[in-house]
């Protein structure tokens, strides 16, 4: 399998891009592509409760080296790419940003697939059927990370220093 880098603008969520702020999705750079269509998964691995809580699933987004931010909810998107969109864990058909509560960080994953041709399950779908969908189609592979916290200047110190 081939590797994708994959990179966002920031490594911290800013205001815009957190569910409290404008909730827009970033802007996603994808170097090395080399596949027909795309796909998109971000996970909270820190959320309590949960092995890989979702917070965006997107599909068949034509292989393209940007993603760019402020991709509007729904399950069917035209604009300002084309695209289908899941379920997240939030109950959300899109994106849900980050909302860690006060004094916690969040790790945030963009796992990004590219994929030999569209996968075409409905828009709305879980990432269940989304991973059953992919399977024996996944060319390339590549993921990065971002945290999202709310910590006290105190607390940052401490996490720093745990390193």
């Amino acid at each position: 399998m081939d590797k994708l880098v994959v990179g966002l603008d920031f490594l911290e969520f800013p205001p815009e891009h957190r569910n409290e702020g404008g909730n827009i999705s970033p802007r996603i750079v994808i170097e090395g592509l080399d596949s027909s269509s795309l796909a998109i998964m971000v996970f909270n691995p820190s959320m309590r409760g949960y092995l890989s809580y979702s917070t965006w699933l997107i599909w068949d987004l034509p292989a393209q080296k940007v993603i760019p931010a402020g991709i509007p909810n729904g399950k069917i998107i035209t604009d300002p790419v084309s695209a289908l969109q899941g379920t997240n864990d939030a109950g959300v058909i899109g994106y849900t940003g980050p909302s860690p509560q006060p004094g916690e960080m969040h790790r945030y994953i963009f796992r990004v697939y590219g994929l030999d041709d569209f996968i075409r399950i409905p828009g709305g779908s879980t990432k269940t059927a989304l991973h059953s969908a992919m399977h024996n189609h996944i060319l390339q592979y590549g993921e990065t990370e971002a945290v999202a916290s709310r910590l006290s200047p105190h607390q940052v110190q401490q996490q720093v220093k745990k390193g």
